[in-house]
């Protein structure tokens, strides 16, 4: 018997840690403020997917975005995403999520103020996990009332491009301590 046999959807296990989970966030909100624990939330959510990430591509035996692109159906399953591909190549991937019933499962459940910090955020560290040399851009989710979200992948040619600035980035500023 094989051990997908019994796993569940990504959706589905979303779905059980929100409800184990939202109303501990609401209590520690309660008590440590909304800021500390939406940083504290965003903290352990973003490690969680970077780990996840470096899992996937063992999992592929690879870390390109081709790789990484072939992998999006299990983020699909059961109906989860619905999407609109604008391109899809060895550098580039780009689409559209024109429903998502994870935002819709956590306006559900009565936690919409946490479906961003529990679900939209962890994309950016899941990729960071993935390969670093690949960029995500996304300006807007429905999670946050927009009518899609926005994926725009692009995997760095070189090394040392994944830290360059691309178009629809803000430009980086110096801290205090960096500048002469």
């Amino acid at each position: 018997m094989s051990s997908d046999t019994h796993r569940l959807s990504l959706l589905h296990q979303r779905e059980i840690e929100a409800r184990i989970v939202g109303p501990i966030i609401h209590a520690v909100r309660d008590e440590l403020g909304e800021e500390k624990t939406l940083s504290l939330l965003r903290r352990v959510i973003s490690d969680l997917a970077r780990q996840s990430g470096t899992e996937l591509a063992a999992q592929l035996g690879e870390a390109t975005l081709a790789a990484f692109s072939g992998s999006l159906d299990r983020w699909r399953e059961g109906g989860a995403l619905e999407f609109e591909m604008l391109e899809r190549t060895e550098e580039r991937l780009s689409f559209n999520v024109t429903r998502c019933r994870y935002a819709e499962m956590y306006r559900a459940l009565g936690l919409a103020d946490l479906g961003s910090s529990l679900s939209c955020q962890r994309d950016f560290s899941l990729v960071e996990g993935f390969n670093p040399a690949i960029r995500l851009s996304r300006t807007q989710t429905l999670m946050e009332g927009a009518p899609f979200c926005n994926f725009r992948f692009v995997a760095a040619s070189e090394p040392d491009a994944s830290h360059a600035p691309h178009e629809g980035d803000s430009p980086t500023v110096p801290s205090p301590d960096q500048v002469p």
